[in-house]
């Protein structure tokens, strides 16, 4: 059995760290490389890092950046933001990357997710779906905007044939909110899938992430918790381990 993975996830502004509330407040927290270290301490699995402003400002995530945060970072680092060719993949692995997440591109050319599958092959390629439920119906939401005519279900299922490797899906209305995850959706998505899934959104505590990683996902994509309160990834992994659920 593969076992569950606790994953940071680290949100840039460009070249700031930031915690957002539903996408939509924000909080700023310092520098990339100071939060890097802290992870590093504490031994994590892996850790996302995500420029959340790239596309709308039309610019790719900051490559000096992410080489300088690579130089210090000892697990496997997922980059995304603003990623929309070929290039953009390679030159994110150059500065060392191990994946990438993309979004915004995915859902303009779906097509994209199997080239760039198949110039680095699909462990490499993370595809990310931010979620909204809107009348008891997820819907995919995007830079401010629900995407009509694409059905969640729908969407998960291309992805797959298009050749992503992994699946990260966000919930918009449990972001930040230190709240609860949202059980149903990371269920609905690790039923619907059969790439790993990451889910994203909420999770309030170590017996929270073991609630939703019992719904089958792969990996718990974690960030308010770790930043604003005492609760660290080894206490998510040890609650996961004391409830017959292996973690790394």
């Amino acid at each position: 059995m593969l076992r569950k993975r606790i994953i940071p996830i680290v949100l840039l502004d460009g070249f700031s760290v930031l915690k957002t509330i539903n996408f939509k407040t924000r909080r700023n927290l310092g520098s990339p490389i100071t939060v890097l270290r802290t992870y590093n301490t504490r031994n994590v699995d892996e850790l996302i890092l995500l420029d959340i402003d790239a596309t709308i400002q039309n610019r790719a995530v900051d490559k000096f950046t992410i080489a300088d945060v690579a130089k210090d970072c000892f697990m496997p680092l997922t980059v995304g933001g603003g990623i929309k060719t070929v290039e953009d993949i390679r030159d994110l692995l150059s500065k060392g990357a191990d994946k990438v997440s993309i979004n915004s591109a995915a859902i303009k050319n779906p097509t994209f997710i199997n080239e760039a599958a198949s110039q680095f092959g699909s462990q490499c390629i993370v595809v990310s779906i931010d979620v909204v439920k809107v009348d008891e119906i997820y819907k995919i939401y995007n830079n401010g905007t629900i995407i009509e005519g694409l059905s969640l279900s729908e969407w998960i299922n291309q992805i797959e044939l298009e050749g992503a490797g992994e699946i990260l899906i966000n919930s918009v209305d449990k972001d930040g909110t230190m709240a609860g995850a949202d059980i149903e959706l990371a269920s609905l998505v690790s039923s619907k899938s059969k790439l790993p899934v990451i889910y994203v959104g909420g999770i309030s505590s170590p017996s929270n992430a073991t609630e939703v990683a019992k719904t089958g996902v792969s990996g718990l994509g974690i960030s308010s918790i770790f930043h604003f309160s005492n609760i660290t990834p080894k206490e998510c992994s040890d609650n996961l381990n004391e409830n017959g659920i292996l973690a790394r």
